[in-house]
């Protein structure tokens, strides 16, 4: 399932109604701790994405390692074609990282080198040790250089959220005419509220000459939890690419999920109604391949994807979900690749849901005979915590009596 109108090509441009949805999941993404993916792993990861419908696929930080670069390369040239999604490098405002981001993406049909610069005082004063004139030196000079490269490119104003917003101004006004065709503006420590973050694009749009030519991205991290809340705040304040990742895996806490703001905007298109080309029934499948190139997958009580999303234990909730879905989904687990749906049988659930999975397996019970069976299920969930089919079908049996001894 997508919902992605016919009428609207499989592009990036900032037309009215519609997000873009850049993946960062093989180079935030691989960052994090446990998450680091061989070459051969991040080029199955990049088909499925691509098979996953996202419009812009970051591939990698090319300058960080010759093997690095040649994985870009390899998914620029395999998965980056004329149908496929924009390919994009990395780079920081340096000549040697945006020659390398360059080299990196020549295979792909639509390429984008994303360059960046630190332009919060702080990171100014203790990482960059420059001023924030040649800051904006730099950002102008940089970006004009890739775009000797490419005609689509992409700038970020790392720790967008704490930078002055006078000078962040400034800082799209250079890198707008230097030749930036997408300004992003993290929120890179994952500081903001949705409503902080929300004023920052509202600011940027009212006092930056030429915005109005420009797709403006959203890139937040979840150090707060609130990755996804500031990235619709954003959507809500005009911006029209969300960066995000598969499983929400990113720099320490993570990033933005994809499969929660993709669901989100399925689910609430009332108040939300914007078009996207995601296709919804592969996000579970994606979900469940990092998971296996990866050392973990997501909790089980992650939205969307994780093993409880779609769980119900409560005999309450399972007796409403049997008599309609509706009682407790607002999605179904179909919608977004899940299999199926899970009643868990435990000492939290009732006859219904018993004897829902007892038909399930073949049995179809008297009233008399599922009361049997039930008060026997009970007693055995006090003492288990995971009930199984085979248990069930023990339970059809009483258990033989023990004759007493003379």
């Amino acid at each position: 399932m997508s919902v992605t109108d016919p009428q609207i090509p499989h592009a990036v441009s900032p037309q009215p109604g519609r997000i873009i949805f850049f993946d960062t999941t093989l180079r935030d993404g691989e960052q994090s701790p446990g998450c680091v993916m061989h070459s051969d792993e991040k080029l199955r990861m990049a088909h499925q994405i691509a098979a996953l419908g996202v419009d812009i696929l970051e591939a990698g930080f090319a300058i960080a390692s010759e093997g690095d670069s040649e994985s870009i390369r390899n998914i620029a040239r395999e998965v980056g074609s004329a149908r496929g999604p924009i390919i994009a490098s990395l780079a920081r405002a340096k000549r040697e990282d945006i020659e390398a981001a360059a080299r990196s993406i020549e295979p792909a049909a639509r390429a984008r080198i994303h360059t960046f610069l630190s332009t919060s005082d702080l990171h100014l004063a203790a990482k960059l040790k420059i001023t924030r004139a040649q800051a904006l030196d730099q950002i102008a000079e940089m970006v004009a250089l890739a775009r000797t490269y490419a005609d689509d490119i992409e700038f970020s104003p790392e720790d967008a959220t704490r930078t002055d917003p006078d000078f962040l101004v400034k800082v799209c006004e250079a890198a707008i005419q230097a030749g930036a065709t997408t300004l992003n503006l993290p929120d890179t420590v994952g500081y903001c509220l949705p409503q902080d973050y929300a004023e920052m694009f509202r600011n940027i749009q009212a006092r930056v000459p030429g915005i109005e030519n420009i797709v403006l991205s959203a890139h937040c991290h979840d150090d707060l939890g609130l990755a996804v809340a500031n990235s619709l705040a954003a959507i809500q304040a005009g911006v029209r690419q969300v960066e995000c990742a598969i499983n929400g895996i990113g720099e320490r806490a993570g990033n933005a999920s994809l499969e929660e703001l993709a669901a989100i905007l399925v689910t609430r298109r009332d108040q939300l109604p914007f078009l996207h080309n995601i296709v919804m029934n592969q996000l579970y499948p994606t979900s469940q391949m990092l998971a296996t190139c990866i050392s973990f997958g997501p909790a089980p009580n992650k939205a969307i994807v994780g093993a409880n999303a779609f769980a119900h234990a409560a005999g309450i909730h399972q007796h409403g979900v049997i008599a309609n879905p509706l009682t407790y989904e607002i999605m179904t687990p179909q919608s977004v690749g899940v299999p199926h749906d899970s009643l868990v049988l435990g000492k939290h659930s009732g006859r219904r849901a018993l004897e829902h999975r007892l038909i399930a397996l073949g049995h179809n019970l008297t009233h008399e005979e599922l009361d049997a069976v039930y008060h026997r299920f009970t007693e055995l969930a006090d003492r288990k915590k995971t009930i199984y089919d085979q248990d069930l079908i023990r339970l059809l049996k009483p258990a033989p009596s023990v004759p007493a001894i003379a």
